[in-house]
């Protein structure tokens, strides 16, 4: 190796064979094929059977939206894959030279650690998008059956898996360069992986600050992207977050540095990352790139709304489990942020489920305060939102343009799919593993 850039392409080609070598990544090969024909089938079938009904008023017009009844059943599948399959395929390259001793005769070698740890994360990166191929095909096949397909919606899907992926190889070096073993490492991914589920869940039961830290795990992040939502403070976190945990990995694969020297760097990594997440949660910047504009109000409403300065702030007297509750911040509040940055949302309530709360005089009410101007509502759809911060702003409602998402119906079966999916998808990859296979022999 004369040159640190030679060096890191022969280190890149070592990994890559390493990888291709791998029984876990064929294993995540041959079973993503599988994977996303279930979910395409069923999405196909459901989509095909509403649109049978000729339902393409105003009302249902978002039913058809391929974002919602086709990408993002379809590419759930990439979802489970990262969480139960990726981590082994990650902690089988990160661990393997330890294992086999031959990460001591690269340390030998005058090169930063980052830059091992990031040639292993192209590597994996590289494979992850190979395995991406599955989805390729279901977008092919719905193209095929005459299916309507919006790009900036689909690209947006993509990213927010190939993001979630990404925090999962970062996750799953760091503990495969901070174990001795791949089983504990693998335990040990997994582990955060279900700790970012109970976060969710504890955040759906109290709400407050852990629905606050909620919003940052993977499973609402990947959420929001498949419904068309760009949000450049979950982007930041997710980056950061991968950013940090391949730094992890790089302070961890020194072996010759002391322990301690390494604690300290890892609390100096954690910390910097905490600052750096903490300043992104500030940015409110964001894109609806679906077709339907499902996560905006009309944009006659955004252009009155951005014309209020006046801080608002509305104080809601349900619980965290009231369906009432969850209507109001996923149809109205979250739709309000993007307009209008300057919006605080308390909710009051004096248990979780609110039950026994219905026969107070105040559970229920909406209190908006704008500017000093204070008014109550009991209506939480968006439209009733609207209402009483028009009313408030003394706005007068705008004009509604004709311009309603009808929707693209389209009554076909999901032919061909099986085939594909369960047939020639792994055909092909057991095809590729023997002739890689022959060729090494």
């Amino acid at each position: 190796m004369r040159s640190p850039k030679s060096a890191f392409r022969w280190l890149v080609s070592k990994e890559w064979r390493e990888l291709v070598a791998s029984r876990s990544w064929w294993v995540l090969l041959v079973a993503m094929g599988p994977l996303v024909g279930v979910s395409f089938i069923s999405a196909v079938r459901t989509y095909g059977e509403a649109s049978g009904l000729n339902g393409t008023s105003a009302g249902v017009g978002e039913a058809f939206s391929p974002l919602i009844g086709i990408w993002a059943p379809t590419f759930s599948a990439c979802e489970l894959a990262a969480a139960f399959l990726l981590p082994f395929v990650a902690i089988r390259l990160v661990s393997g030279d330890r294992q086999s001793g031959a990460l001591k005769l690269e340390l030998q070698h005058p090169m930063p650690a980052f830059a091992r740890v990031g040639a292993k994360a192209l590597v994996l990166a590289a494979g992850w998008l190979i395995a991406f191929a599955a989805p390729l095909a279901a977008i092919l096949l719905w193209k095929s059956y005459g299916g309507s397909i919006y790009p900036p919606e689909l690209a947006t899907v993509a990213m927010g898996h190939v993001l979630n992926a990404g925090l999962t190889i970062a996750l799953a070096a760091a503990m495969a360069s901070l174990t001795e073993h791949p089983s504990t490492a693998a335990i040990l991914t997994l582990s955060v992986t279900v700790g970012t589920w109970i976060v969710n869940f504890i955040a759906a039961v109290n709400g407050g600050v852990w629905e606050r830290a909620a919003g940052y795990t993977p499973t609402a992040m990947v959420a929001e992207f498949q419904h068309g939502l760009v949000r450049l403070d979950v982007t930041l976190v997710a980056l950061t977050l991968i950013a940090a945990g391949l730094t992890f990995a790089a302070v961890w694969m020194r072996l010759g540095m002391t322990v301690r020297r390494r604690a300290y760097e890892s609390i100096a990594v954690g910390a910097l990352a905490a600052a750096a997440i903490f300043a992104c949660a500030f940015v409110t910047a964001s894109w609806d790139t679906s077709e339907s504009r499902s996560n905006s109000f009309s944009e006659p409403d955004e252009d009155a709304l951005r014309q209020i300065r006046l801080p608002l702030r509305i104080e809601a007297h349900l619980a965290p489990e009231d369906p009432r509750r969850f209507d109001l911040e996923h149809r109205a509040i979250v739709k309000l942020r993007r307009v209008m940055p300057k919006v605080q949302v308390d909710y009051v309530s004096a248990t979780s489920i609110g039950l026994f709360e219905q026969t107070s005089a105040h559970y229920g009410e909406l209190w908006y305060d704008l500017g000093g101007k204070k008014v109550m509502s009991r209506s939480t759809t968006a439209d009733g939102v609207l209402e009483t911060i028009y009313s408030l702003a003394g706005i007068a409602p705008p004009i509604e343009k004709d311009d309603v998402f009808r929707g693209h119906p389209l009554a076909v079966p999901p032919k061909g799919a099986a085939t594909v999916f369960y047939g020639i998808w792994p055909a092909a990859i057991v095809a590729g593993l023997f002739f890689v296979r022959r060729r090494r022999v």
